[in-house]
C-alpha cells in the first residue's frame, strides 16, 4: 500500500510504504527522494544546507544511494540525526532493494568487501604518514628559497627553483585531496583546518570550490551533467555518444577532429592558470565564502613577500604563473589518464562497483607512479573507498580485483606512458566521431 506525503509524526513516516516506481517519480529539481538501506528519506529541502553540497546528494534522487551514502560518510552514527528528520517511510516489503535490476549479490558482495576493508582497519589514517608528506613539501619551498637567496637569480637557481616550486605545488595539490576526503587526525576540527591550510596558504585555493567540485566527480564519475570534470563547455567532445551528438546536430563550436592536436595548447597550459584561477575566485565571491578567500590571499602575501625581493613585482607574476604552467601539465596528465580514455556517457543507473569500474583505470603500482601520481594511479580503489588513506590502497587492491574477476567487471590497470598516450587516442578517436556525423546527410 502505498504511503501518502503531508505533516506527520516520525513514527507514521517510518509506517509509510512506497514503491520504486513512486520513489523514481520523485527526481525533480524541487521534489527528491531517495533510499539509505531501504529507508526513504525525502532531501528536497534538506539537500541546499547538505555540507557536501546540493548537487552531490541530488545526483542520486530516486535512486539506491546506500552505497555512496557509506563511501562519503565515516562516521555514520553523526550523519544519522541529520536523517532522522528527512524520513518519510521506507521501501514496500515485496520491493528489492536495489532499484533498476541491479545486482543485488554483486551488490552485497562489494559491501562485504567494504566490511572487510573495515575489519582490516584500512580506513584508519597515519598521522605520520601525511605529516611527514607535509614535511617534504614544506622542505622544497624552504630549498626553493634558499637557493635564491644562496645563489642569486642567475639562470640555473632560477629554474632549480621554478623546479622545486612546482613540484611542492603539485605535491601539496595532491595531499588537499587526501586531507578533503578524509579525517587524517582523530579531530575532524584539525583535518579541517589542515585542508584550508594547505589548499589556502600553500596552494591559494578555496576548500569549498574543490569539496564541491570534486565530491560530484566521485558520485557520478564521467557521467555528462553530473560530473563536472566532463564538462568541456564545447571545448572538447568526449566517449561515444556526445561526438556523434554535436555531429548531427552541426554543432562546430571548434575543429573536433583535430582536439587531439589542439589538446596541447589548451589543456595542460590553461587549466589552472587560467579556468581553475578565474574559476575559484568568481566561486568565493559569489558565494561569499569570506574564510577562504582570506586563507587564499594569504598565500599570495606570503608569495610575493618572498620573490618581490629577487624578481620584483612584474617578474614574481611571471615566476609564478610560470610555476602553475608547469604544475598544470603535471595536474592534467595524471587526472585525465584515470578518467578520459573511459566510458563517458548519460546516466545509465548502475551499482556503486559498476559505475565506478567503467569510469576508471588504474596505473602500474610502484614508487615513482605513487609519489609522482600522489597514488591516484590506485585510481580504482580510491573510487570505491574515498574515505579510505592512499597507503592501503596496495593492500585492499587485491580483493577489488578478485571481486571484479568473479562477476566480470573490467579492471584495468596500464602502465603510465600507454595511459599518457591513450589520453591523445580518445581524444582523436572521440574528434573521428564527431567528423563522421558532422559530415554525413
Amino acid at each position: 500500500m502505498m504511503g501518502k506525503g503531508g505533516e506527520q509524526g516520525e513514527c507514521e513516516k517510518a509506517a509509510a510504504v512506497y514503491s520504486w516506481e513512486e520513489i523514481q517519480k520523485h527526481n525533480l529539481k524541487t521534489d527528491k527522494w531517495l533510499v539509505i538501506e531501504r529507508k526513504v528519506y525525502n532531501i528536497s529541502e534538506w539537500m541546499r544546507r547538505h555540507p557536501g553540497g546540493s548537487r552531490v546528494i541530488g545526483h542520486y534522487a530516486g535512486e539506491d544511494a546506500t552505497d555512496p551514502f557509506r563511501a562519503f560518510h565515516p562516521d555514520h552514527q553523526f550523519v544519522q540525526k541529520f536523517l532522522r528528520p528527512l524520513l518519510i517511510g521506507e521501501l514496500a516489503p515485496g520491493e528489492p532493494s536495489q532499484d533498476r535490476d541491479k545486482n543485488a549479490q554483486q551488490v552485497e558482495d562489494f559491501r562485504a568487501l567494504r566490511k572487510t576493508a573495515e575489519d582490516m582497519g584500512l580506513f584508519k589514517a597515519d598521522p605520520v604518514f601525511f605529516s611527514l608528506h607535509l614535511a617534504h613539501i614544506i622542505l622544497l619551498e624552504l630549498l626553493a628559497w634558499f637557493t635564491l637567496w644562496c645563489f642569486g637569480t642567475g639562470w640555473i637557481p632560477t629554474i632549480l627553483t621554478i623546479f622545486m616550486l612546482a613540484t611542492s605545488q603539485t605535491q601539496a595539490g595532491w595531499l588537499q585531496h587526501d586531507f578533503g576526503h578524509l579525517s587524517v587526525f582523530k579531530k575532524s576540527t584539525w583535518n579541517h583546518l589542515a585542508h584550508k591550510f594547505v589548499i589556502g596558504h600553500m596552494k591559494g585555493a578555496s576548500a569549498n570550490w574543490w569539496n564541491h567540485r570534486h565530491f560530484q566527480h566521485h558520485a557520478k564519475p564521467n557521467i555528462f551533467l553530473k560530473d563536472p570534470d566532463v564538462n568541456m563547455l564545447h571545448v572538447f567532445v568526449l566517449g561515444d555518444t556526445q561526438p556523434v551528438e554535436y555531429g548531427k546536430k552541426k554543432l562546430k563550436y571548434l575543429p573536433y577532429n583535430h582536439q587531439h592536436e589542439y589538446f596541447f595548447l589548451i589543456g595542460p597550459p590553461l587549466l589552472i592558470p587560467i579556468y581553475f584561477t578565474i574559476q575559484i575566485f568568481k566561486t568565493m565571491v559569489d558565494r561569499r565564502d569570506w574564510v577562504d578567500l582570506i586563507w587564499c590571499f594569504s598565500y599570495y602575501t606570503r608569495y610575493f613577500y618572498t620573490y618581490i625581493p629577487f624578481y620584483g613585482v612584474l617578474g614574481s607574476l611571471v615566476f609564478l604563473n610560470i610555476i602553475r604552467f608547469i604544475e598544470s601539465h603535471w595536474f592534467v596528465w595524471v587526472t585525465q589518464m584515470n578518467h578520459i580514455t573511459m566510458e563517458i556517457d548519460k546516466e545509465k543507473y548502475r551499482d556503486w562497483l559498476s559505475c565506478q569500474l567503467a569510469a576508471t583505470c588504474n596505473i602500474e603500482q610502484s614508487f615513482f607512479n605513487d609519489w609522482f601520481s600522489g597514488h591516484l594511479n590506485f585510481q580504482i580503489e580510491h573510487h570505491l573507498f574515498p574515505t579510505m588513506p592512499r597507503h592501503n590502497y596496495q593492500k585492499i587492491a587485491p580483493l577489488v580485483r578478485s571481486l571484479c574477476s568473479k562477476y566480470g567487471v573490467n579492471y584495468e590497470e596500464k602502465p603510465m606512458l600507454k595511459a599518457f598516450r591513450d589520453i591523445v587516442t580518445s581524444l582523436r578517436k572521440s574528434g573521428d566521431l564527431w567528423l563522421d556525423a558532422y559530415l554525413h546527410k
